[in-house]
């Protein structure tokens, strides 16, 4: 505790530095799987190739590809663009195979419905089948706010600031508290990560609670008729 007192700024700043660092790529993750995934959904042809492609992409070891990203972009070694570039890839590898799931588990019949009514195809997908597809979304988003997180403690192997700094300096030092320090503060970020986006999920998808309240009463209903 006079460890963590002492170095309280330090530990503050880092993990300013892992928000920022996580935040991104979550983001980017996000917005490119969404129409990637709406793509292989719309066009089975391409979704066996889509999926298997996202699917590769998140076998790539991680440290390899951050190394190998200031070959890739021209950057410097200890750019966070380097790190950003990494995790927004495993972001999307994780996401789109969800949002592929997202989009098909739109009824058709609602689709169909909103054609039959004058829906165009881009009108269709913002007012039907997005907002449908949000829970599923939602899920795999806290999947992938989760695991960004937690890999960008990896950048600290390429000396890239965040709290992985007291993993690596905590292992050379043989020094069990500062370790424990980052592992509590990430955690502590994913968690907090998750609440917002669940919170998110509930402003700005409340037919999702609505939905899951009526296949609960359904579900009790078909209980206390079996009962009977």
């Amino acid at each position: 505790m006079t460890w963590v007192l002492a170095n309280i700024g330090q530990i503050g700043d880092l993990t300013l530095d892992h928000v920022l660092l996580s935040i991104p790529p979550i983001l980017l993750g996000f917005l490119l799987a969404v129409p990637i995934g709406w793509l292989a959904h719309r066009y089975r042809v391409s979704r066996g190739v889509l999926l298997t492609v996202c699917g590769l992409l998140y076998t790539i070891p991680s440290l390899a590809l951050i190394v190998a990203m200031p070959t890739v972009l021209g950057t410097r070694i200890l750019n966070p663009a380097n790190l950003i570039v990494t995790l927004t890839i495993y972001a999307v590898a994780l996401m789109v195979r969800t949002a592929t799931d997202a989009f098909d588990a739109v009824s058709g019949d609602v689709t169909q419905s909103a054609t039959a009514v004058g829906f165009g195809a881009w009108r269709r997908f913002w007012q039907v089948q997005l907002p449908l597809a949000g829970p599923v979304l939602l899920a795999g988003l806290r999947v992938v706010s989760t695991s960004t997180v937690s890999l960008v403690t990896l950048g600290a192997l390429v000396g890239m600031s965040g709290l992985g700094y007291f993993f690596t300096n905590g292992y050379q030092r043989n020094f069990a508290t500062e370790i424990l320090v980052g592992i509590i503060g990430t955690i502590l970020i994913a968690v907090v990560f998750d609440v917002l986006l669940v919170l998110a999920g509930r402003i700005l998808l409340p037919w999702a609670r609505v939905d899951a309240a009526a296949r609960r009463n359904a579900r009790t209903a078909r209980t206390k008729a079996v009962a009977a």
